[in-house]
């Protein structure tokens, strides 16, 4: 990494530590108990999720509305300009879920149930992390040693992808995650086709779900990079992107040049399910050192949900593991 690179990320890290201090700040000190957890508590940590249910921290429904200002001061430290868009977007479906679903729903449905924790104690020199998330939101970031950034596991999902009813009807939260792989899935030919679809019936769910770290759960198959057309190879690059865009652009830089320090030429897009609209369908882009997964299964086939992971440094565990080595 060169000084200009490290740089863009202390800087990054330093307003993320400067945003969680103030957001601590103005906590009363039940508040701070239940949002600062230790660092040095890997289960809570690592339990990530994009489902309704109970989590660490606390919930927007809990804070007073300067709280939230700076709870959302702190997410978009994290986000890109898009990104801020498409999470505010995920989270404004929650009452139309609600409406869709009725009363006799299993979960509640409530824009307020996203929670923000922070482990450790940020600072410009601290090894810290925080987490926001809730429903088909899970956003975690790791700062080690108050310079380098983890930005992953990176979740989002959408339910409804496509609004179908009332005043937002047509809008769609994840887009691009969509339309993008159906257009690298139309650009090839008959005998690509055959290898990129590894199933003719997709996964009800994305299948790393959310293991803090995968190993297994998913292998390299479906369509290799080296044997894609350069269009092709354009498009795959551009469908990565979306799921690289959504960090900020320091971070994001980071994550393009350890794409192209690896090799992607072994890197596979492998697609299962129906191929029209309308039919449940599932993806994935897979290199030996990142995972760009999708599924849309769910609910009539309107729910998606869209991962990024990096295979080597999820929650930091790549540069934590340098950064123990070199304090011991």
């Amino acid at each position: 990494m060169s000084l200009e690179e490290l740089y863009t990320q202390v800087d990054t890290a330093n307003r993320m530590a400067d945003a969680a201090t103030a957001f601590l700040a103005s906590l009363r000190p039940d508040q701070a108990a239940i949002t600062q957890q230790p660092f040095d508590n890997p289960e809570g940590r690592h339990d990530w999720h994009y489902i309704p249910r109970d989590r660490l921290g606390l919930s927007l429904k809990e804070m007073e509305q300067h709280q939230r200002d700076k709870a959302f001061a702190l997410v978009d430290t994290g986000l890109s300009e898009q990104a801020r868009t498409k999470a505010r977007t995920i989270i404004s479906l929650e009452p139309i879920l609600a409406e869709s679903e009725g009363t006799e729903r299993k979960f509640p449905r409530d824009p307020e149930l996203y929670n923000l924790v922070i482990f450790g104690t940020p600072g410009t020199d601290t090894t810290w992390s925080w987490r926001f998330e809730g429903h088909h939101i899970s956003i975690n970031y790791t700062v080690v040693n108050g310079t380098l950034v983890a930005p992953t596991p990176f979740f989002f999902g959408s339910n409804p992808a496509q609004v179908l009813h009332g005043d937002k009807e047509g809008l769609r939260a994840l887009k691009e995650e969509e339309d993008l792989a159906r257009d690298l899935l139309a650009s090839l030919d008959g005998e690509q086709k055959k290898i990129a679809i590894i199933s003719a019936e997709a996964p009800s769910d994305i299948l790393t779900r959310n293991v803090p770290s995968v190993s297994d759960e998913v292998q390299i198959e479906g369509l290799q990079f080296k044997d894609m057309s350069a269009s092709q190879r354009d498009l795959t690059n551009d469908l990565i992107e979306v799921y690289v865009s959504r960090l900020p652009e320091s971070i994001a830089e980071a994550q393009r040049k350890n794409l192209i320090a690896t090799s992607l030429d072994t890197a596979a897009f492998a697609w299962a399910g129906g191929v029209n609209r309308g039919e449940g369908h599932y993806y994935r882009v897979l290199g030996t050192t990142f995972l760009a997964e999708y599924d849309c299964t769910q609910t009539d086939a309107n729910h998606i949900h869209a991962v990024w992971r990096d295979l080597t440094n999820d929650f930091g565990s790549d540069i934590l593991r340098e950064h123990y080595n070199r304090s011991h």
